[in-house]
């Protein structure tokens, strides 16, 4: 099983190329896919910078690639974007594929303890694996300057992975995040199954949770969430109140002091359609972080 990646499909957008590649994960083991969009190369010996997408609940690597539109303002800014899978796929585990949101598509970022998901450690994947695999066959990435952005549970994942990983990444932002999984119906699923009952353990997995422990955080955290204030009736996130629950973070923020800026926009649902609309301005916010040139970022 070759661990190499290689190039499935490539298609030119804004100067750049998106591309595809499979390869075998020891982390996972299991064949996985990632995608990444690479700039228009000004020079051979040009590195890119990397922003890591982690995708939401029922999705792979396409979905951001197809339908976020980011490769236009990445192109400008010259960041390279990187999409993984969401979870392991092909091991025929019983169950894994019963529901939407728990199982294949449904990773949690997290490293897994129970016996029968043993396989399920996206944490190491993105944060360990899958870093060395884009350093050692890539020449024009420079993961050592990274950012890391994410949409839902990959919202999650996000925030998660930097506040635990400071060193490594220059700043986070998110869309929707699911932030206090703890105390929500999806994370309360997600760990009592992949993490058991423990909740000591579902702790190093809950963003409000580590914002107390690992809060040095220099560069602001952005944050785009949509607002239940709406001129259009049902329009709104559905999950804002049950599932995501931003006052939680907010206030572990606050009391931590740790930079957020947290914008509600009202009138969106959870969709890609949100995500594509402010797209750009957390590229840019990322690119501040990685010391590019940007366009300042308006609350």
């Amino acid at each position: 099983m070759e661990a190499k990646p290689t190039e499935i499909s490539g298609s030119k957008m804004f100067g750049g190329y998106n591309k595809r590649f499979k390869h075998f994960s020891p982390t996972l083991g299991c064949s996985m896919t990632f995608h990444v969009y690479f700039p228009p190369l000004p020079s051979p010996s040009h590195k890119f910078p990397v922003l890591y997408w982690l995708s939401g609940l029922s999705c792979t690597d396409e979905n951001f690639i197809i339908k976020s539109g980011a490769q236009r303002v990445a192109s400008s800014e010259g960041i390279a974007l990187v999409a993984p899978d969401t979870s392991p796929r092909g091991l025929n585990v019983e169950g894994e594929a019963d529901s939407w949101d728990f199982g294949v598509g449904a990773g949690f970022y997290l490293n897994a303890t129970q016996e029968k998901w043993k396989n399920w450690q996206m944490y190491d994947y993105v944060v360990k694996e899958l870093p060395k695999v884009l350093s050692e066959n890539f020449a024009q990435l420079d993961t050592s300057r990274a950012s890391i952005s994410g949409h839902s549970m990959g919202g999650h994942g996000a925030l998660t992975i930097y506040l635990k990983n400071l060193d490594k990444y220059k700043s986070v932002s998110a869309f929707a995040p699911i932030v206090n999984p703890m105390n929500c119906p999806w994370g309360q699923k997600a760990f009592t199954n992949y993490l058991g009952g423990n909740k000591a353990d579902w702790e190093e997995y809950d963003a409000t949770c580590l914002i107390s422990k690992f809060n040095d955080v220099s560069a602001t955290i952005l944050i785009d969430q949509v607002s239940s204030i709406s001129h259009f009736k049902g329009e709104d996130d559905k999950f804002l109140h049950d599932q995501l629950l931003p006052h939680k973070f907010e206030e572990a923020c606050k009391n931590a002091k740790v930079p957020l800026l947290l914008r509600l926009q009202p009138g969106y649902d959870h969709s890609y359609y949100f995500i594509a609309t402010f797209i750009d301005h957390h590229i840019q916010h990322h690119a501040q972080a990685l010391n590019m040139c940007f366009k300042p970022l308006h609350p």
